[in-house]
């Protein structure tokens, strides 16, 4: 296994073994977030066309490096002096040795049926769960059962808990009926959010992670929302899928990741790397 080390750039891996919808993205935000004070970061991401939504989001909050191998695109980063590489995605790929590994799972959710794909939600086996790092278990319940659970595992493990924190409240009307619509790997864990904030919900289109919205998509969520006398909301992600046009009167919740115990989740990094 290539040492990253041989790169003189530091790496942070935020992955998942649960397909879709686990909070890697908001989580990869946050670590850059922490650490841009003491050190020049960069996110990386394996580049897929499916996925400009990532990236969009990723761009508008630092710098990003998006290559078909994660190899390249740490080689570049090197290159480019950065001092720590964090890679949205990319635990199963064995070829790179990663200096902190994360495992991001949504606490609703836990592990599903525990089978691999196509019988189950798991990229891995959750056996592997001994390899990495820490865990982070993201979303509105608390899972102690899921955390001890994945401690016997491995017991060195760290586990960290964070929810969804939204950011601009204030510029929604909350005694509006809303109408909601989202691409994304966890739907139901957004759904949980707005109704968290006292959204009162009376529609919503739920659509494929990733998914690519046609007008026609918009402009059917635009007649019911207007025939309904509905407020439109969606996540930033979906957001910044839509084009110029298809942005007029649909707002977004942006959303902080919140994470309980910030003290020592900032101190395993700046001490593992």
């Amino acid at each position: 296994i290539p040492n990253n080390k041989n790169f003189k750039i530091k790496s942070i891996c935020v992955g998942n073994l649960y397909a879709g919808g686990t909070g890697k993205t908001p989580l990869s935000i946050k670590i850059s977030n922490i650490l841009k004070k003491k050190y020049k970061t960069v996110f990386i991401k394996k580049k897929y066309s499916d996925q400009i939504d990532e990236q969009n989001l990723l761009k508008s909050y630092g710098n990003l490096i998006c290559r078909k191998d994660r190899d390249n695109a740490l080689k570049i980063a090197t290159k480019q002096k950065y001092d720590v590489a964090i890679l949205d995605d990319g635990l199963q790929d064995k070829s790179l040795n990663y200096n902190i590994t994360i495992a991001c799972f949504n606490s609703s959710d836990g592990i599903g049926n525990s089978f691999l794909i196509p019988s189950g939600p798991l990229r891995e086996n959750i056996s592997e769960i001994k390899n990495y790092d820490a865990v982070f278990l993201d979303g509105e319940k608390s899972n102690k059962k899921f955390s001890k659970y994945l401690k016997k595992l491995n017991n060195d493990i760290k586990v960290f808990e964070a929810k969804y924190i939204p950011t601009n409240l204030k510029s929604f009307n909350l005694n509006k009926k809303f109408l909601f619509f989202c691409g994304l790997g966890n739907p139901s864990e957004f759904e949980r959010t707005l109704i968290k904030y006292k959204f009162k919900i009376k529609e919503k289109f739920v659509f494929p992670d990733h998914y690519n919205f046609s007008d026609k998509n918009i402009f059917n969520i635009k007649k019911l929302a207007k025939k309904k006398k509905l407020n439109i909301i969606t996540t930033e992600k979906d957001y910044l899928r839509l084009n110029k046009k298809n942005r007029q009167n649909i707002k977004f919740l942006k959303i902080d990741l919140s994470i309980k115990n910030m003290k020592n989740f900032s101190k395993f990094l700046i001490k593992k790397l």
